[in-house]
Order: structure tokens, then sequence, then C-alpha cells
């Protein structure tokens, strides 16, 4: 099995570790910096299981690391993953492309931009919790999702695919049936930007004595706000082939009947507690940054979509088009 992770980041080094580590698999990995790699890779996880395996390739051409691979795994971030595929194309051959998230744009770029009968497979969420420890080298898998769920197109054999990630991945696998289940979300798209939003809509460059914890310190007119953005969501899915594994609204996803249970419920989240607000020290205090992947990722290639098959089927998002708007205007002119 030969495989090709795209990515050096933290997702695209523990994946790697971890399907070298699988036997009669063959990784390789594309990356910007292959100089910064070292052959022999290992993460390891919270339980104390290390998996360690050695990379057979390693550089930032992909004619090198293409060569007779069965799978092409995307772990990048949205704005890369258009540019990629079109770097890909010409050295793919019978490779299966996949995207180890698809709530960025996979499907959407790999339909413009690879040939139709490509076998392509995206996974709704990542199926670790990933950070670097050594870069090029060692990983930390902080943690296991319950289960992976991965849609895909093309694929000759499905249950063979299933059954090949469950196995690779260690994770039990489910499949989707369409890719809008693995590619539309109401997690980051609309929970990071509504509450965004609410945070610096009508910022006038005002500092801060200190960071704003993003979860928190979650209010209710955020919670208002997300109510009304995850009402026009559903009003799309409802336009769109259902299938058998439907996105939960989010009153229902964080078990809420209004702004305020809502809100008491995101603020109440322990793993939230800690996580702050994008924000960058200045000279007189803390202020946003505009140019985080909060804004370079959750607007332009998360809500971004959403609101374009909104207004291609005609459904009515004037909360997500005004939340959408502001964002892309600020991270423009910042």
């Amino acid at each position: 099995m030969n495989i090709t992770v795209c990515g050096g980041g933290s997702l695209g080094l523990v994946c790697s570790a971890v399907l070298s580590a699988a036997p009669d698999t063959r990784v390789s990995l594309l990356t910007n910096h292959p100089d910064q790699w070292q052959h022999l890779i290992s993460c390891s996880d919270p339980e104390g299981k290390c998996y360690q395996g050695r990379l057979h390739a390693v550089s930032n051409q992909p004619a090198d690391v293409l060569q007779d691979a069965d799978w092409v795994l995307l772990c990048l971030p949205g704005f890369l993953i258009e540019e990629t595929l079109r770097r890909l194309r010409p050295h793919l051959g019978h490779a299966a492309v996949g995207s180890i998230v698809s709530s960025t744009g996979f499907f959407f770029f790999a339909h413009d931009v690879l040939p139709p009968e490509t076998p392509l497979f995206g996974f709704r969420r990542t199926p670790f919790i990933a950070r670097v420890a050594e870069y090029g080298s060692k990983g930390l898998l902080l943690g296991y999702k319950p289960e992976i769920q991965v849609a895909t197109e093309h694929m000759a054999d499905c249950e063979a695919f299933r059954q090949l990630t469950e196995r690779l991945f260690c994770t039990p696998t489910v499949l989707l049936d369409n890719f809008y289940e693995a590619s539309l979300t109401n997690s980051n798209p609309i929970l990071h930007t509504g509450r965004l939003y609410t945070l610096w809509h009508d910022y006038r460059g005002e500092a801060l004595p200190r960071p704003i914890l993003f979860y928190r310190e979650w209010t209710d007119e955020a919670s208002e706000l997300l109510i009304r953005m995850d009402a026009e969501f559903m009003k799309l899915l409802d336009r769109l082939p259902q299938g058998s594994h439907p996105i939960p609204s989010l009153l229902t996803y964080y078990e809420s009947h209004d702004a305020a249970s809502l809100t008491a419920k995101i603020r109440s989240i322990s793993a939230f507690q800690s996580i702050v607000a994008p924000m960058q020290q200045g000279p007189t205090g803390w202020v946003p940054d505009f140019g985080s992947r909060y804004f370079t990722e959750d607007f332009p290639f998360g809500l971004r979509f959403i609101r374009d098959l909104a207004h291609t089927h005609h459904v009515a998002t004037p909360t997500i088009d005004r939340v959408y708007e502001w964002g892309l205007s600020v991270a423009q002119t910042h």
C-alpha cells in the first residue's frame, strides 16, 4: 500500500507516523520543507502507545513522492487545497485522493480540478487530535475520535476501502452517503464566525488588558446570532440530498433549547475553558488577530461554501451573508 501524505503540519506528521507504522504500507511525504524532515518518524498517544515508521521519500516536488501511489491524503489548510490539487493532477496515476477533513472545500475543489472519474474520499472530521513535538520527526497523538465518518466517490469497492481505513487509522469507520455530509458542518464555519462577529463587528481599534476567553466568556448575543445562522444552514440542508447521518442543529448538539441555555452549555465545556480568542499583544494591550486561521480559514474556506450553496439553491441566508461579508472585509483590510 503506497500512501502519499501532503502537508507537514501536526496532522501530516501524526498521520504519516500512524500510517507508516502499519504493516505493508509505504509512506511518502510532500512538504515545503523536506530538508527539515527525518526519515524515521514517530508519535505517541496518551496511553503510551508509540507509532514509529520510516518515510520512503520526502520532497517538495509531486513527481518525487507520487510514483505508484494508491492513496494521496491531504493534511492541509483550506487555502492550500486547490493549489496542491493542481500540482498533483499530472502525477496521480490510479491514486485515490482524499482529505483528512472535508469542511474546508476539498470536494468542491476536487470536482473542479481533477478528472471526473478520480476516486475521492474525505473525512467529516479529523481522526486525531494532533500536535508537533519536534518538527519533522516526532508528533503527539493527544486523542482519538470515537469513529471516522468518511464520504467516497468513484471508489471501486467502498466496503474494502472502509475496512482498510479502519485498520490503518485504528478507529471504527463509517461510510457517509454523499459528499455534502462530509463537506458541510455547523461547527467551525458557523460557530467560530458567529462568535467572531459578535466580538468585533463594531471594533474601533481599542486594546484590552488580556485576551478574551473564546468559549468561557461566551455571550447570549453570540448564542442568538448562532441560532439564526444555524436555522439558515438547516434550511439549506433541507434542499440537499439527505443521507443517513444528518447534521444535528447546534441546539440539539449542545442539548439546549434557547440562547441562554446554549450560552451556559458552551461556557461549561471543560475542554474549552482555556481557549482564547484570536488575539495578539500590541504596544498598549491585546487586539484582534485578523490574520489568524479563524479568519483565513473559517470565512473563505468554511462559511463561503455554505453561503455559495445557499445562493445556488435559492435559500435566503441574510444572517450568514452579513457575517461572511464582514469577515472577508476585515481580513482584507488588516
